[in-house]
């Protein structure tokens, strides 16, 4: 039963999919859905940006082996990220009326910079949707008896096809359903487990010493690793195509800024439940958590769940990771075509050959992180590392040039480069703290040596103000 009602959820996730490609008619609708996206739209779709394998599979066991000390890159950083960019992001990069943030960066930069940034941003989306393709794989192999290698393939495939059919609006509007089953499902679960444990206060009391301390020791190393792990997702999201892309759909910037903000709250909130149902999980069942603390709640609700808490919580996963998984995959597609082929070839190709550009990415990227996948299955590393990149290569670059008169050309490319290599460089390093921390000192030495050394000429300065305030 559980088995037939995932199935018959797919078939109308890919039945929304196929239905949407009929309001694909550009780049523009397959991207950012025409920009048009009502509130509530708008806003689910945000909610969604990260609501997936890592806030209910990887932030839950976290949170048990850690406390909240151990989560707060995921819900929280991921809250911070959605407010900070509706604050100070949002209304200067809508006005730009642009595709992709790539075009972000050339409209502030220039090409080179375009080009530099486009080809860092991409790696890091393969270990992200490797991620959530080891998650919905590990409900698949739950509910049917496959391995985890071929649920890898299966959960690719679907994905892949409703994304491949509608772009955007099959995101935009499948989140919209995902979204209404993620918090149904999620509050009904917290309530069922609830009532097993006697109240929600025994499950409270259960929780080891330090659980929920929400501020680090007095000491600096503590400190520094706290707002770390703040910025990973926090900062280090910031300058993506995802939550770009998700944003900019929205109807009007009134819009855009209601939904970040609105996603954001809902996002801190709700992202809170799996944390709090995995350490009643842990409290009702030990002997679960001892197996396989990443498939706790699967496994839980599975064998101490009815039918309907299952249906509802395996639709909530799904839905999550499903979500997450196309907008994963179609980001760096649209990079690639808009930031690393159009450049090249625009006048050479029509806009429907755009379109085929974008979908033939989207298998791309897949195949490439299904291999990712095979080799590499623990879910929080590998979404932490997609944001880490990110953060210590194109954040400081973006904020530079949003906010910043004197950043030139030079200072981003400096900015971006020299980050990416502090970061390897602390990496191989046995660090008290993340080694990303240095590494965005380095970005933000870098950009402010590059831009004084290197500064803008009048001209591209009169050009690059233009293009700021267009």
């Amino acid at each position: 039963m559980l088995l037939t009602a995932i199935i018959i959820y797919i078939l109308i996730t890919v039945a929304i999919g196929a239905w949407s490609s009929k309001l694909v008619k550009n780049s523009s609708d397959f991207v950012l859905a025409g920009r048009q996206l009502p509130l509530f739209l708008s806003a689910s779709a945000l909610f969604a940006t990260w609501f997936g394998s890592e806030t209910i599979f990887g932030a839950s066991s976290e949170y048990l082996e850690h406390g909240l000390q151990g989560v707060m890159e995921d819900p929280f950083g991921g809250a911070l990220c959605l407010v900070l960019f509706g604050v100070f992001y949002l209304r200067p990069m809508y006005k730009m009326n642009v595709l992709t943030i790539g075009d972000v960066y050339r409209r502030i930069f220039g090409k080179r910079v375009e080009f530099f940034a486009s080809v860092f941003m991409i790696p890091p989306y393969f270990g992200y949707v490797a991620a959530q393709l080891v998650a919905l794989s590990l409900i698949f192999t739950t509910v049917a008896d496959i391995s985890i290698a071929q649920g890898i393939v299966i959960s690719a495939g679907i994905v892949v096809f409703y994304t491949f059919l509608g772009g955007m609006w099959a995101i935009s509007i499948t989140d919209f359903i995902q979204t209404t089953l993620i918090v149904v499902g999620l509050i009904w679960v917290a309530v069922l487990v609830s009532e097993k444990a006697g109240g929600v206060m025994p499950i409270l009391e259960s929780a080891p010493e330090g659980s929920f301390q929400f501020f680090p020791d007095a000491d600096p190393i503590s400190w520094m690793n706290y707002l770390g792990a703040w910025m990973i997702i926090g900062l280090g999201s910031i300058p993506s195509q995802d939550i770009y892309q998700r944003v900019m759909s929205a109807k009007s910037e009134r819009v855009a800024i209601r939904s970040a903000y609105l996603a954001g709250g809902f996002y801190v909130t709700i992202g809170l439940l799996p944390l709090f149902i995995a350490l009643g999980a842990k409290f009702l069942y030990p002997e679960i958590y001892l197996e396989n603390k990443q498939l706790l709640l699967p496994e839980m609700v599975l064998k101490h769940g009815g039918m309907h808490v299952q249906i509802l919580f395996f639709g909530a996963l799904i839905s999550a990771i499903m979500s997450t998984t196309s907008s994963g995959l179609l980001a760096p597609s649209a990079i690639i075509s808009e930031n690393l082929i159009r450049p090249y070839f625009g006048n050479k190709l029509k806009e429907k050959h755009f379109l085929w550009i974008l979908r033939i990415n989207i298998i791309t990227v897949a195949v490439v992180a299904v291999v990712l996948a095979q080799w590499k299955t623990n879910i929080y590393e590998l979404v932490a590392g997609a944001s880490i990149l990110m953060l210590v290569s194109l954040f400081v670059p973006l904020t530079a040039g949003l906010y910043w008169k004197k950043a030139s050309e030079m200072g981003a490319l400096m900015s971006i480069v020299f980050g990416m290599i502090a970061f390897l460089g602390f990496s191989s390093l046995d660090l008290p703290y993340y080694p990303h921390l240095p590494a965005t000192l380095v970005s933000a030495v870098s950009m402010v040596v590059g831009s004084l050394i290197f500064p803008i000429n009048k001209k591209t300065n009169a050009t690059l103000s233009d293009n700021k305030t267009s």
